[in-house]
């Protein structure tokens, strides 16, 4: 009959095997088809995005035929994290690990070593370019290669990405639009001018470029030539690349001389709930209070009006350090207690130092969203919580303390499942 629904005819699971290949055929067809009008959408939305952006590049001096060269066949890379694809389940943000691991696993002991040997093999191979470093930027070798050795494990590990790719990628479709904008803006800046051409430019999934993982707007401001050849070139040339890596802790406030912190063993009546800078006092008053180095050895007479720190990354599940001004400046380069740790003890293990003495313990790191909830909790009882960002840092480890200290409980300083349940636990009473 015209118009009716014609069925097949029905045999068991033959049918259903005869028409197999088929069907997923069909299936194929039909989601190619969907993916390319996805992708032509994108695209579409891409190209009005690039058209939107050119305005902004021609006022920061980028010539027209840079632009449509850098940006010709350019399509976004939606395998990049930290996007927002419309459409799609949103991923929560993909953290630094720094914010992510546990301690235990960041400052792997294992790691620590085989970079320590290769940072002692480099300082001898290129001692005349670290003594011109210390000489001219005021700046110590050990600290320069730790932080080298930290970013990409001295040139080995290679950059996956296409930075303008990604910078454009995430000021499309990321999560920090406006900065990976001024980002992108500024890496359009370093091809105009010549210093490295786009397919050259490989960076990190956040755009980070060259051996010292400058962001592009960092490069005028700390990049640096000395090797004499007329070229800042931090991707290629290991004399520029330490000089960078210099001249940007020096700009920090790096103090020539001043080692980064010490290890120390804490009396009975000082705990984790004297963490942070709001704490600080000088090396002589945590003496005062029973304070010692670690390993028995001593803080230096020299050193004992600088004032320092507490700092426990572990909370009270591992060492416990006091922390100077350059500890500050490693911060300052990232954002992280761990990744100034890390810095700092490989600079020492590269001076020829070794391991810490107080053992990490197996520390549980709680999902992002616990750690804010517990961080939202203590702020609206009062405690001194200036952001709620799920990361872990001094601050939080502080407060919490200082809460457990209230509740009559261990101060551990570390956000755990037992903390968070005690804290929900105490509001419903």
């Amino acid at each position: 009959m015209e118009g009716a629904a014609v069925r097949p005819r029905v045999l068991g699971s033959a049918w259903l095997w005869v028409c197999r290949p088929l069907l997923a055929a069909t299936a194929a067809l039909l989601l190619a088809f969907g993916a390319s009008a996805g992708t032509a959408a994108a695209d579409e939305g891409f190209e009005a995005w690039l058209a939107d952006l050119w305005p902004d590049a021609q006022t920061f001096g980028i010539s027209r035929e840079t632009f449509d060269a850098t940006f010709r066949g350019l399509k976004p890379d939606l395998s990049l994290p930290d996007l927002v694809l419309p459409g799609r389940e949103q991923k929560p943000p993909r953290g630094q690990a720094e914010f992510t691991r546990p301690p235990q696993a960041y400052l792997n002991k294992a790691q620590l070593a085989r970079l320590a040997a290769a940072g002692r093999a480099l300082r001898a191979e290129h001692e005349e370019t670290l003594r011109q470093v210390e000489r001219e930027i005021g700046v110590e070798a050990e600290a320069v290669l730790a932080i080298w050795g930290r970013e990409t494990a001295f040139g080995a590990h290679r950059l996956p990405h296409s930075a303008i790719r990604a910078l454009a990628t995430q000021a499309y479709l990321g999560r920090r639009k406006e900065m990976f904008r001024n980002e992108l803006l500024h890496a359009l800046r370093l091809v105009e001018e010549g210093i490295i051409t786009p397919d050259a430019m490989r960076s990190s999934w956040a755009g980070a470029i060259g051996l010292p993982q400058l962001m592009p707007s960092e490069f005028h401001t700390w990049a640096h030539d000395l090797d004499g050849d007329g070229r800042k070139d931090i991707w290629s040339s290991i004399p520029d690349a330490l000089a960078t890596i210099a001249r940007q802790l020096q700009g920090k406030g790096w103090v020539k001389g001043q080692t980064w912190g010490y290890e120390v063993r804490l009396p009975a009546a000082v705990d984790c709930a004297l963490e942070g800078p709001a704490n600080a006092r000088p090396l002589a008053d945590w003496i005062a209070l029973g304070v010692t180095r670690a390993f028995s050895r001593r803080i230096p007479e020299d050193s004992l009006a600088a004032e320092a720190y507490l700092m426990m990354p572990g909370g009270s599940y591992g060492p416990a350090f006091l922390v100077l001004e350059n500890y500050r400046v490693i911060r300052r380069y990232n954002m992280s207690d761990l990744y100034a740790v890390f810095v700092g003890n490989l600079a020492d293990r590269v001076a020829g130092g070794g391991d810490f003495e107080a053992p990490w313990q197996n520390i549980a790191q709680l999902p992002a969203r616990d750690v804010e909830e517990i961080q939202r909790r203590l702020k609206s009882l009062g405690y001194g919580i200036d952001k709620v960002d799920g990361k872990v840092g001094s601050n939080t480890r502080w407060q919490i303390g200082t809460y457990q200290r209230a509740q009559g409980m261990k101060a551990d300083c570390w956000p755990t499942a037992g903390l968070l349940a005690q804290m929900r636990s105490a509001a419903v009473r």
